[in-house]
This record gives structure tokens, sequence and C-alpha cells, in this order.
């Protein structure tokens, strides 16, 4: 094949390289703007795993690469006068001019030909390199092919709020990567520090778009901009300047970073290569990974013997997948400096913790298999804050103690909500019974009832829960009295009423869909169908405000009666007073519509009634839906952290912080993913600083032990794992070698629990002897 690669940087040089290396008879001519001892970086940082995939590929290069490499194990947190550091961590850095140099060394060896000092334009691919059966679009960020026709290779490009600057100094930090974090008169400024030679560091300063502004570095030339972060931080540099390598930039030094992402690869014989397709933040340092691994990917396909249109599909494929999950990562990290504000009020270890974890690649149990020893530190510091007191050995944040006015919870695992569909005219029964009966038993420390109607038109299907007559009130009882005689497990009615979603069939006869006869009327915020199929709703008016508002209270004081720790309002999903917060179904034009505060009016009406006939001494909590997952269109995160707290100031003690489910699944954008709900728990715990609890696709103590020390939530319920498993939190600390006051095990149960253990940690042992 004739090749063309557009861009001397790592991912296209690497393809060459890699090309040549399956096939010497490629010819391949690489044209890149620059000589070949430019660059305009410092270094690049990268993992051991990284590393392997380069050696296993092409020994050669790789070879001469480890024996220059920079590897530290170290993370070192500056951060309120205190240094926190961990370990475990297996990065290596190296000089992004010298990693070019044996890459060039390498591809000229193979015969790889190079144009250097040759600027090329997009009108060259259908004149100049005519002739060449393929163009490697490896023009990196700024990519004037992609950048030619964005609509061809349909890509998004998302530039994000932070300031960045890219610089050196001699100062050497080889014992750790270092972030640096300090306060100044003009907010926050943090560092991103690692040594990549023998005496050569990066030092990427970064801030927000306030402090940037504040400090004039729009209007500083590059020199002038490095003396100033050098006089910010100068306590950490013993004396050594700041160094740039853009002096020579016309104006100012700092730049956004675009967030780059391309959903069509390919273009007739144009393909696109590393940063050209898709950008990672580089605050986890893996664009250079990405870049490599897309040429390895590129060059076994091209090689395969497939035709070529074949194997770029193929190509793409593969790597569209891997970037689609880095640039996640990506996403949550860089995402956690943008909003770093959120967190200052934190101590130093959940800081770093935090900090560590941002991505959500890193785990709990992750940085145990790194630094043990650190780990069970952030463990007995979370517990000591949990319980006021000292420890004396390490407990995982799950099975720390939460307290809510008068109720202790043991742990911090809840049984979410799950509507069962097994009621009969609201009325539950013994397949009721013997579920939470089971469920009480399993170790949580709080267990939710599924959705319970406050009147029988408030029901989502025939098979709903109510709470509405004394039958359904006794059968209640029932449950309630056998939870607290069994268990130490607390009890949460969720009370709700469905609105326009109600009269449907029961779940596994059709999801949402109306029933086929005896439906009843809805009534709604504006007369608006749920869907094509269901029936139109009937504008509220003042005597069904009136009538709602009555049964909301009627079923307070009747889940008192019969027993509950908790009463929560589900104000989210679609339901009637959730359909009254999203504009995308209260389209009303008095002052229960419009504006936030109206949409608010009447929910939190209901919640207050609600909070004046319960107890004082008993908590409640309100589920919302924090994202419509339509934008602007609807509930928007900064919209949910003041529904939040509107609902604190009324009287709620947490927040149940779920998203969507507003509208019908083909008119939103849902994000799907593991614990894909939790940042916007962590945004309204933070920024609203009101107690939330996380929910959505969390099924591992990992995930778990992970929000809760990193501050995400306050409690984290799981649903679909407890409805398989009952015993879920029992398991979870048998997995965890945990014994203590936090989970009790029936006694009834207890050598079944011993075995469990003994095979949990058999089949741990064998795994880390494999």
């Amino acid at each position: 094949m004739k090749i063309v690669v557009l861009g001397g940087g790592p991912s296209g040089v690497y393809l060459a390289i890699s090309m040549k290396l399956k096939n010497p008879d490629h010819d391949i001519t690489v044209y890149e703007r620059n000589k070949d001892n430019d660059t305009f970086g410092w270094g690049i940082v990268f993992s051991d795993q990284t590393m392997e995939n380069l050696r296993a590929n092409d020994p050669v290069s790789a070879e001469v690469m480890i024996d220059e490499l920079i590897h530290w194990e170290d993370v070192a947190v500056h951060y309120q006068g205190e240094v926190v550091r961990s370990g475990g961590h297996g990065f290596i850095g190296i000089g992004r001019l010298r990693l070019l140099e044996i890459l060039f060394a390498r591809a000229r060896e193979l015969g790889v030909k190079f144009q250097f000092e040759t600027e090329f334009e997009v009108a060259d691919i259908q004149t100049k390199f005519v002739d060449a059966d393929l163009i490697v679009a490896a023009d990196g960020l700024n990519s004037k092919v992609r950048n030619h026709d964005l609509e061809a290779f349909d890509c998004d490009i998302d530039m994000r709020p932070n300031k960045f600057v890219w610089l050196g100094t001699k100062q050497r930090f080889n014992d750790a990567f270092t972030f640096i974090f300090e306060k100044t008169e003009h907010g926050w400024i943090w560092v991103h520090a690692y040594q990549f030679d023998d005496e050569t560091s990066t030092f990427i300063v970064e801030c927000g778009p306030e402090t940037y502004k504040a400090f004039g570095f729009e209007d500083m030339d590059h020199l002038a901009s490095a003396e100033t972060c050098r006089k910010i931080f100068e306590k950490y540099l013993d004396g050594h300047d700041l160094m740039t390598k853009s002096a020579h930039v016309r104006g100012s030094a700092w730049i956004n970073f675009p967030r780059v992402l391309c959903h069509q690869w390919v273009k007739d014989n144009v393909v696109l290569i590393g940063d050209a397709a898709h950008t990672a933040h580089y605050s986890i340092g893996s664009g250079t990974k990405l870049g490599f691994e897309d040429a390895i990917s590129l060059a076994d396909h091209l090689n395969s013997g497939a035709p070529v249109k074949d194997a770029l599909k193929a190509y793409q494929d593969e790597r569209e997948l891997e970037a689609l999950r880095l640039q996640s990562a990506a996403r949550n990290s860089m995402g956690w400096f943008e909003e770093i504000e959120r967190y200052l009020d934190y101590e130093p270890t959940q800081f770093a913790y935090a900090l560590l974890t941002r991505s959500q690649r890193v785990s709990h149990e992750n940085l145990r298999l790194r630094d043990k020893e650190w780990l069970e530190g952030v463990e007995r510091n979370f517990a000591e804050i949990a319980t006021g007191k000292p420890v004396d050995k390490p407990i995982p944040p799950m099975f720390t103690p939460y307290k809510l006015r008068d109720m202790t919870l043991a742990n911090r695992v809840v049984i979410s909500p799950m509507s069962l569909y097994s009621a009969e005219d609201g009325l539950i029964n013994d397949f009721h019974f013997v579920h939470y009966g089971a469920r009480a038993m399993g170790g949580a420390g709080l267990m939710y009832t599924e959705m319970t109607d406050v009147s029988a038109d408030g029901r989502i299907t025939p098979g709903c829960a109510g709470i509405y007559t004394d039958a359904q009130q006794a059968a209640w009882k029932r449950v309630v009295d056998y939870t607290h005689q069994y268990s130490q497990c607390k009890i949460a009615m969720q009370l709700g009423h469905a609105g326009r979603k109600g009269s449907t069939k029961v779940g596994w006869e059709g999801y949402d869909m109306p029933l086929n006869s005896d439906n009843w009327d809805l009534i709604a915020p504006s007369a608006i169908k749920w869907d094509k199929a269901n029936q139109t709703p009937r504008e509220m008016g003042r005597e069904d405000f009136d009538r709602v508002l009555k049964d909301f209270v009627s079923a307070t004081k009747r889940a008192e009666a019969a027993g509950f720790d908790m009463i929560e309002l589900h104000a989210g999903h679609g339901y009637l007073l959730s359909s009254f917060i999203t504009p995308v179904s209260n389209h009303r034009t008095d002052e229960y519509g419009g504006s936030l505060e109206n949409r608010l009016r009447f929910p939190l009406q209901v919640f207050k009634a609600m909070r004046a006939v319960w107890p004082e001494n008993k908590p409640m909590a309100v589920r919302i839906s924090s994202t419509d997952w339509v934008g602007d269109k609807g509930v928007t995160p900064q919209e949910a952290v003041l529904i939040s707290k509107g609902f604190a100031e009324a009287g709620a003690d947490i927040i149940d912080v779920s998203t969507g489910q507003t509208l019908p699944m083909d008119q939103a954008q849902p994000v799907f993913g593991r614990m894909f709900q939790t940042p916007m728990s962590d945004r309204i715990r933070n920024e609203a600083k009101v107690a939330t609890m996380a929910v959505g696709n969390i099924y591992e103590t990992d995930h778990v032990n992970s929000i809760l020390a990193a501050g995400r939530a306050d409690l984290v319920l799981l649903a679909r794992p407890h409805l398989m498993d009952p015993n879920w939190t029992i398991r979870s600390a048998a997995e965890l070698e945990y014994h203590g006051d936090a989970v009790v095990v029936p006694k009834q149960y207890m050598t079944a629990y011993t075995q469990l253990e003994t095979n949990l940690k058999r089949a741990a042992d064998l795994v880390s002897n494999a």
C-alpha cells in the first residue's frame, strides 16, 4: 500500500512503524509541518500497561524507551498545608521530544520516509496525494482534515471552560506524580506536575475562568505568565524558574481543552487517528495511550487480509468503543477539576481520595491493591468522622452508621424502591410479606417499600400498592412489625401519585401501555398525554389540588400509624409531582407553571403538609429526577440543585437523587453506565450542601465504598441486586471479611454465613495466586 501520514506526532509515526513491521513493502511517507527536533510540549505520561502493549508490538523501540523512562509509584497531593501521599499507581514519563526522536529513528530504520517543514492543505488529498491508497490524518488536536468536514466525520467538539498552560521546570518531582492546590487572592489555582527526564518536569497550571481573568493572564505575554505562576508556586520550586516553549506564539499562553469525539472516522480513503479522532483530558494522561493503541489496531486490521474498506470499518468499530470508555473516565476527571469548588471544604485525606477516584476507573478496592496501608487510613478517618470517636481498626465506609433525626442506620446500604405490581386493589399480600421480610433480614441498613400510592386513581397499574384504606394500612403494619422484630433494618415508605403515567398495564404485560379496559381518569398539571398510546389527562383545577394534597396527608398519617421509620415523597420519574417540576410536562400559565419557583410550588405545598403531620423526630426524604436528559428543554443540573435546596428548606432531611423517566425513552438522551446517576448526587450534596442518596446501576461493594468515601453521597441505594439476592449486604460483609455491629446475620443462618465467608476468601485467594 502507498500510505500518506499527515502529521508527525506519536500516533502517526507509530502507525508507520507498525505498518512496516507487518509488511516492509508498504510505501509510507510522513508529512510534518515542524522540524524533526521541534516540539512544543514537555513530558508525556502513560501507564505501565501501555508500555507492555508497546513492547508486544515493537520490542525494539520499546526497549529504547524503557531505558530512558522515569518511573514512579506515588501520587502526592498538596492541599491545605498538608501532603497526602499514596502509592502503587505505576506511572511512567518521557520527554515528548525524546519520544519522537526514538520513534523517528525506528521508523527510518524500517524504511519510512519523512517530509519535515512541509505544510499540507486539505486540497492536497485530491491533488498532491491523489495516488495514495490511504491517507492517515494524524494531524492532532486541531486537525485540518477533520475540521474541514466536521459533518462528514460526525464530529462533536466541546470546548471546556477551565484554562491551563503547559510549562516546564528544572525542579525535580521524581518521587511522585504531584498535585498542588493553592488558594490565592484571586481564587484557587492548581498544578499537575511530573518528572519526565533526569532533570526536567512538566508543570501544568490550571484554574477556572474567573481566576484566569482576575489574574490578568489573558493580557500577559508568555514569559510574564510563566513568571506569575512561578511566584504563586515558588515554595514548591526550590528557586527554580518555570519555562515556556511557546514564547514565540502570539496571544495568551493559556488555552481551553477541546473535548473531541468523531462518530465517523473514515471518509473515502481518509482515516482519522489519535487526537484527530478523539481527545482525552490531560488529567488522566491517556491521549498518547489512545494514539498508540489506535496505531496498533489500524495496522493490524489493514494487514489482516480484509479489503481496505472493511479493515477501516473494523478499526473504527474496535477503537471507537475504547475511546468512548476512556472519554467517559476523562469526562469525569475533567469535570472534577472544573467543579473543584464543591470539594474545597473536604479535609485533606478525603480530598485526596476524591481526586484519586474522580474518573471512576480507580475504585476503593483498586486503591487497596495499590496501597493497602493508605486506604486503611482513609477508612479509619471516615469511620471516626461517622462515629465521632476513634476506631481501633479500619471499617469499610458502607458499614459505618448514619443518622437522620432520631433514626440511626447501622450501615449505609439501602434497598431501593422497586415496583412489584403484585397488589390487588392496592392491597399487598403474602408475596409482599415474604419479599420484604427476606430483604429486611439481608443486612441492609434501610429498606424502602415500592412506590405506594395515596389514592386508587393515583396508581400506576392495577397491581400497584396503596395506603388509602384501613386494610392496606394493616397489611403494611404487618410488614413493618416483622422488620422491626427480626432485623435491625429500618423501613421507609415511598409515597407517590402516578399522574399522567397512571392506568397502565403491569410491567411485564406492556410497560407504560394503557389498560385494555376499565381505565380510570388521569390528572396532570397540563393536558399532555404520556405517549401517543396513552390517554390524555385532565388539567388539574382547584378541587384536584385540594384532593391530592389531602390524600398525601392522609397517607402520611397512615404510614405513621403503620410504624414506618421514614417516609419519602416521590417527586421524580414523571409521576404527578415530578410532572409539575419539569417544563416538559408543565405548560401552565398560572402560579403553578412557568418559572422553577412556580413549578415547584405545589410539590412543596404537598411536602410541607406531609411534614406538618409526620413526627418531628422522624426523617423525610424526597426523590427527584435531577435531569430530564433533554438539556435546557427540561430540568437542568443547575435547577436540580435549587430543587433540592427548596425541599431541604421545607424540612427534607435527604434527597434521593435519580434522573429521567419524565419522558418516553425515545424522547430523551440518557447517558447510561455504571453509577451513571452518581455525579448528580455528588453535585447536589456538595453544591447545595444537602445530604443525598445515590442510585442507578450500582451493584458492587466497590461502587458503594467508592461513592461514600469520596463524599459523593451519604447513603447508597441498590435495587436489582437486592431483587436477585436478598442477602446482598450480608454477602458483601463476608466478601470484605467484616465483623461488627453494622451487619447482623440471623443466628439461624450463622453456619451458612461462616461457610460463605470461607468460600469467598478461598475464591479470592485463588484469583490473587493465579
